[in-house]
């Protein structure tokens, strides 16, 4: 059994943890009661702990806005959903959110509040120039009570009073952008507090920007890597040469009138590209024949979708693709290859891509027959929907086809 001591040396420790407590609840009570006290300076809004409130709302709000659009929101919505926190939070009615463009050394705006839109996308500074520029060049936050009468202030758009204020957005050690804010026509600064609150505001969203240049980058390389690939199997098959890149943009296209999100829009881009990967694995004495195949070759050839599933299975972010590849050749209708898929088993963006293909074959000369025209393709594709084709893939197919051709024709006429 432990000794007395060691129980009232614990007792004694205990008080002294709840008194110690106690006084800093106290204290805290305190501060909060206690406005005179607090270093933010006086303005028309709530501060302190109110204000805190609002901002851990706004940022709770942001995160919730780019999670639950993970895969439609873009850069730029993102950017014009900042910066409607920012000015709710500021109370300003006018911001932009700029970003560098490193290939010509400017800044451009992404996103825009209070600004006519011919205003915000003509608009470009120089690092250094202007309030912002200077803010970006410096990395430092510019506060303004009427810029109109600072030598640095480059007006855009209608010369308006109210204060201003730039907050640069800067990764590690690099800026990337600015933030301004115009409280237009408000009689009073932007306080200390709120700008601190701003400045955090800032380098959170610049986190998230900075996200979505990189995951741009990547897909940009990925986008190169596929037309690598697929210009591989154009140079092998010389009547298939620039096939992929028609088709690509055609899928492109078709993907985005029927509706699907954009990452699937960009598999499908992907799909359309690489569709026929798999013929690298073709001997070019059945590719290139010039008449019909007998039964034995055309085995052969029907092996090409899934020689292309495995070269592009192994690639993560290609998965989907690889599926779509797969299934190019499946028929609507169930007689198709390699599964026998039917309907709405197969991916839509096969469905998508056997259509692009189809009609591509059909209008490009072949090494055993010349090029249908457009009227013979169209009916060809008429006829085989719902047999081969999805029907509401190929109506919303002609219907762009029809379209872009009329637009062909009054351009030329």
């Amino acid at each position: 059994m432990a000794s007395p001591w060691v129980f009232w040396v614990l007792v004694i420790l205990c008080v002294a943890l709840v008194v110690a407590l106690g006084l800093a609840l106290q204290r805290l009570y305190e501060v909060r009661a206690r406005p005179e006290e607090r270093t933010c300076p006086p303005c028309n809004q709530p501060q302190g702990w109110d204000r805190l409130d609002e901002f851990l709302t706004i940022m709770l709000a942001l995160q919730e806005h780019n999670i639950s659009h993970a895969d439609s929101v873009s850069r730029e919505d993102f950017a014009e959903a900042v910066l409607e926190g920012a000015c709710r939070f500021m109370g300003a009615q006018r911001a932009s959110l700029m970003l560098i463009n490193e290939r010509t050394a400017t800044l451009g705006i992404i996103a825009a509040r209070g600004l006519p839109s011919s205003v915000a996308e003509a608009f470009t500074l120089k690092p250094g120039e202007g309030l912002a520029g200077k803010s970006f060049e410096t990395g430092q936050v510019i506060s303004v009570t009427d810029p109109s009468k600072d030598p640095r202030y480059v007006k855009m758009g209608d010369d308006v009073p109210g204060p201003l204020v730039c907050v640069p957005l800067i990764i590690k050690t690099r800026p990337v952008g600015v933030i301004t804010l115009h409280g237009i026509g408000s009689a009073e600064p932007f306080s200390d507090c709120n700008v601190k609150f701003l400045t955090v505001l800032a380098a959170s969203a610049t986190c998230i920007l900075h996200n979505f240049q990189l995951v741009d980058n990547l897909q940009t390389f990925y986008m190169e890597m596929v037309q690598t690939l697929a210009r591989a199997v154009d140079t092998k098959d010389a009547y298939t040469k620039e096939h992929s890149d028609r088709a690509r943009l055609r899928a492109r296209r078709l993907a985005q009138e029927v509706r699907l999100p954009d990452p699937m829009v960009r598999y499908v881009e992907y799909a359309a590209l690489l569709h026929d990967i798999g013929k690298i694995g073709i001997d070019e004495s059945i590719l290139l024949k010039p008449g019909k195949l007998t039964a034995e070759e055309y085995e052969v050839m029907k092996r090409h979708p899934t020689i292309g599933h495995q070269i592009l299975a192994p690639v993560k972010f290609l998965g989907p693709v690889a599926q779509m590849v797969l299934y190019h050749q499946e028929w609507f209708n169930g007689q198709g290859y390699p599964e026998g898929l039917k309907g709405e088993e197969i991916p839509l963006g096969a469905r998508i891509v056997a259509v692009i293909d189809a009609w591509d074959a059909m209008t490009s000369d072949r090494p055993y027959r010349k090029a249908l025209g457009r009227e013979k393709a169209a009916s060809e594709m008429r006829r085989a929907a719902g047999t081969q084709f999805d029907p509401h893939v190929v109506d919303v197919f002609l219907r762009i086809e029809e379209t872009e051709h009329r637009d062909k024709q009054a351009a030329v006429g």
